[in-house]
């Protein structure tokens, strides 16, 4: 029997990973151009008005209504949280967070690419006062730009270094749910905010009674929590990560068990007479449905919903967001807007406290000896890689929509995200393009 390399079972999935962030970065970066050029064109009150369309779920006297820009964010938004949630899961139960020696550099430096930011914004607004509330803006990374860019990069960029940037994306991820979570919900109605703990509590019985059904999860995750949540006050995103916290991630048949029932299936197949005409006999599709139920026992159902919904992520989900949230309507005197301390808190610790508290907390934890830097990416490398990490769009544009009621602020700090992303993007793929080509080890 042939064994897999376990480096070619971390390289295939992580190559797959980043091609699709790669095209769904495109994606995304499409979507915030037509936004921008939308927002400022002739038909720009088409574009305002669009998003205020509202739509309502109505249940005799119950009834949930929302404008197409809220179901956007809180809503199908959910379900981003909800893959990052599975994603989370995953690196924690086999993945780069399951290892502690490996996992600690890029958690610790998304730690630090977390604070720094956020110290930059309130040390140039004040630690009071209305702009206050914007200093979890510039915090989060955006794992489709930063991922899709370091992986156009190639060979420029080693294997080490693009795993450091997932797992340090995927941390920021959980840190900015944690930011929402506590600090940024409305009044919270304890009542609504009970029944979604209940349904959280179905949930996760559900996965320790083996249930391993996705309609099973969506409808108390969806119907049940989520609704909760969007109605308790805490933003409904959190219960997008909640539930997914209990997909099961176990399998019910292990490789070598699959293996030999795969093969006994196969056998029984190849003894049954082909009846020669296009349709199948029902033997044949008994033997049919025991390899299908066979690879769904085989597989996760949290690794299948990932592998499922990611796609619908990453190419509706985030584009359509961005089409949603990017359209800035530029002012007439935009240094003047550029200038103003919203702006310039954003657009600093996105640009500056990103990659220097990356770089510091990376350097404190290499000069501790807990980790090593320069085997297998320089600290070049890690300092694009760090520019790469201030790419805040999608997070950071979702987290303002969350921050400020105040037109003006918003405004302010959607300017400094796109300027900001845009500056580290371009200087993060700079440092790395110029970096040596870099040969991956081949599997064994």
């Amino acid at each position: 029997m042939m064994r897999v390399d376990p480096i070619d079972r971390l390289v295939r999935p992580l190559e797959r990973f980043m091609k699709a962030q790669a095209t769904g970065g495109m994606l995304l970066l499409g979507a915030a151009i037509v936004a921008m050029i939308w927002a400022n064109s002739p038909w720009k009150e088409g574009y305002q008005h669009l998003w205020h369309h509202t739509f309502a779920i109505r249940i005799d006297n119950w009834e949930l209504k929302r404008d197409l820009h809220h179901w956007i964010n809180d809503g199908l938004m959910a379900m981003f949280f909800f893959v990052v949630g599975l994603e989370l899961k995953r690196e924690i139960v086999g993945g780069q967070l399951s290892r502690p020696s490996q996992a600690i550099l890029p958690v610790a430096a998304g730690v630090g690419g977390m604070l720094f930011p956020a110290l930059i914004y309130l040390t140039v607004n004040g630690w009071n006062g209305p702009a206050t509330s914007g200093w979890g803006i510039p915090m989060a990374t955006d794992i489709a730009f930063a991922v899709g860019l370091i992986a156009l990069l190639g060979s420029r960029a080693p294997l080490a270094l693009k795993i450091f940037l997932t797992t340090l994306a995927i941390a920021d991820d959980l840190g900015a749910v944690i930011v929402i979570a506590l600090f940024y919900t409305s009044d919270i109605s304890f009542v609504n905010l009970g029944i979604g703990m209940g349904f959280m509590g179905v949930l996760l019985a559900g996965n320790l009674l083996g249930i391993r059904s996705p309609v099973f999860y969506g409808i108390f995750g969806i119907g049940g929590l989520w609704t909760a949540f969007l109605l308790s006050g805490i933003h409904a995103t959190v219960a997008g990560v909640l539930a997914a916290i209990t997909i099961p991630a176990s399998t019910k048949v292990d490789e070598i068990g699959y293996i030999k029932r795969m093969r006994k299936y196969l056998s029984e197949f190849t003894l049954l007479k082909p009846n020669k005409v296009k349709t199948l006999t029902e033997d044949e599709l008994h033997v049919i449905d025991k390899v299908i139920r066979l690879n769904e026992h085989a597989a996760t159902p949290l690794q299948r919903l990932e592998h499922k919904l990611h796609p619908i992520v990453v190419y509706v989900i985030m584009p359509l967001f961005a089409l949603a949230n990017a359209g800035v309507e530029l002012p007439p005197d935009i240094g003047a807007a550029l200038a103003g301390p919203v702006a310039m808190g954003t657009a600093s610790g996105l640009l500056v406290g990103k990659p220097l508290g990356i770089i510091l907390i990376c350097w404190l934890i290499v000069k501790l000896g807990w980790a090593k830097v320069g085997v297998d990416f320089t600290w070049r490398q890690l300092l694009g890689a760090s520019f790469l990490a201030g790419i805040g769009f999608t997070m950071s544009l979702f987290i303002n929509e969350l921050a400020f009621l105040d037109a003006d602020y918003r405004q302010q700090a959607k300017l400094g995200i796109l300027l900001a992303s845009l500056i580290a993007g371009v200087i993060g793929f700079m440092i790395l393009r110029g970096s040596p080509e870099t040969v991956n080890p081949p599997p064994q």
